[in-house]
């Protein structure tokens, strides 16, 4: 296909989804959300969608109870579409998920209460999943063994940089409540990062989507495909969590950027857009006359006119 700007294709592709909360005999969180309704929501848009991802990236709370069936039903969920997509699968713990089942069901591992840290080399591209669980709590941290192994594996960078998975985000959050929760020693992890090369961190934990720097590294957290925290909801509610907003992201990676978009489970009613159909007429014109036709406010094949028209 012809290159319509000024960037190529991006290099890699992974997507980022997080906070599953599965329970066992697919059973609906809180008696009300149907989790297992819901991942399967994302995983069918992903794959009726045009983008082949290189990996799906699950940011932990895979399981809501740590329950082995949870994990047996999540794998059973996510790895034929992966296969399907030609994707690897990426899991990274969560503060809901136990480490030996985790272990043993997702890895075909012993049983373990080891911290679940592992690399991934995706066509050059390294993705690091580093678990922030502090067994029995809810709220993170890194051991000090944890910070001298990830030390280890960025001494060397890898070809096209790393992506660093975790669970809880080292960002702030206007949810007071969820403050408790954080990323504990966030300075030490700062300092283990500075100069290496992770060129972004993808995060979950919070129910909401957010993005910010940490270590001058961009943080992109994607929001809970089982319920959402609604961040503008009536002063009266010191948390509201709510069934609605639930979305996963994509990430881009470039030669110099990385870039994250925000994708909704729900589908919504198409109010302008136009067919495929288009693309071969568009593939065909030299970019002198595809700018002229498709960014000219007076060009005979204005977009919005053929968007209407399509519609």
């Amino acid at each position: 296909m012809t290159q319509m700007g000024q960037y190529p294709p991006a290099s890699h592709v992974l997507v980022h989804i997080s906070d599953t909360h599965l329970l066992g005999q697919g059973r609906a969180l809180y008696g009300k959300v149907p989790v297992e309704d819901r991942l399967a929501a994302a995983l069918a848009r992903l794959e009726a969608g045009p983008v082949k991802p290189d990996a799906l990236v699950f940011t932990g709370d895979l399981a809501d109870l740590g329950e082995p069936d949870a994990y047996v039903r999540l794998r059973a969920a996510v790895e034929p579409v992966a296969e399907r997509l030609g994707a690897e699968v990426i899991w990274v713990m969560g503060n809901h998920d136990e480490r030996a089942p985790y272990a043993s069901l997702l890895f075909d591992e012993p049983e373990t209460d080891a911290p679940q840290d592992r690399v991934h080399d995706i066509r050059g591209l390294r993705v690091i999943s580093l678990d922030t669980t502090v067994p029995g709590y809810h709220h993170g941290d890194i051991t000090p063994t944890q910070l001298e192994w990830l030390a280890g594996v960025l001494a060397e960078p890898a070809e096209h940089g790393s992506v660093l998975a975790v669970h809880h985000p080292p960002v702030p959050t206007p949810l007071e409540v969820m403050a408790v929760l954080e990323l504990h020693d966030q300075p030490a992890l700062a300092e283990v990062l500075r100069g290496t090369d992770v060129r972004m961190i993808l995060g979950g934990h919070l129910h909401y989507s957010t993005h910010s720097l940490f270590a001058g590294i961009p943080v992109s957290v994607a929001a809970a495909t089982c319920y959402t925290l609604d961040l503008g909801a009536d002063a009266a509610r010191l948390l509201s969590g709510v069934d609605g907003g639930q979305s996963f992201d994509f990430v881009h990676v470039y030669g110099d950027q990385i870039v994250t978009s925000t994708i909704p489970l729900d589908s919504f009613p198409e109010v302008t857009g136009f067919s495929s159909e288009y693309r071969p007429m568009i593939d065909q014109m030299p970019p002198d006359v595809r700018l002229e036709q498709l960014s000219s406010k007076t060009s005979h094949l204005n977009l919005n006119e053929a968007a209407a028209s399509d519609v």
